[in-house]
């Protein structure tokens, strides 16, 4: 059994991390952050040369490593796998999921509308996963109801 938790880089993931960490350690389970990366230019797959992967890779490693870094000492003793794969965040997290695991992810990422619910990743997530799935909500969207 693993925790497999979503991270982009927004306060609501940082928090789904937190959370995340906490259940592993509850559960004796190995942590399993994710990203998953999409590319600004739909076609790049199609024709690698247009672009250069590697800045947005980068780029990426630095949220993963700012969000560890946030929760820090909460990630004490805990075995943690990161994952950093290409591909939108629902398929990747999706991807890295089983059925015996739990999958946490935050309320509202990076993008979309501010004052949803949900977001897209998260209601996606919620409706497809094979396992059971923590949506976290926090922050000032959380206090506006």
């Amino acid at each position: 059994m693993n925790v497999v938790v979503g991270i982009d880089g927004s306060d609501q993931s940082i928090e789904a991390l937190r959370f995340a960490a906490e259940e592993a350690k509850l559960r004796h389970a190995e942590l399993r952050v994710v990203y998953g990366l999409t590319f600004p230019f739909p076609d790049y797959w199609a024709n690698p040369a247009v672009v250069d992967p590697e800045p947005f890779m980068e780029r990426a490693r630095q949220w993963m490593d700012h969000a560890l870094v946030a929760v820090g000492d909460e990630l004490e003793g805990l075995e943690v796998e990161r994952i950093l794969e290409p591909g939108t965040a629902m398929t990747v997290l999706l991807n890295h999921a089983t059925a015996d695991d739990l999958l946490v992810v935050g309320s509202r990422g990076r993008g979309g509308f501010r004052g949803l619910l949900l977001g897209s990743v998260s209601q996606q997530v919620v409706l497809h996963a094979p396992c059971p799935v923590v949506v976290v909500r926090c922050g000032p969207a959380a206090d506006e109801d």
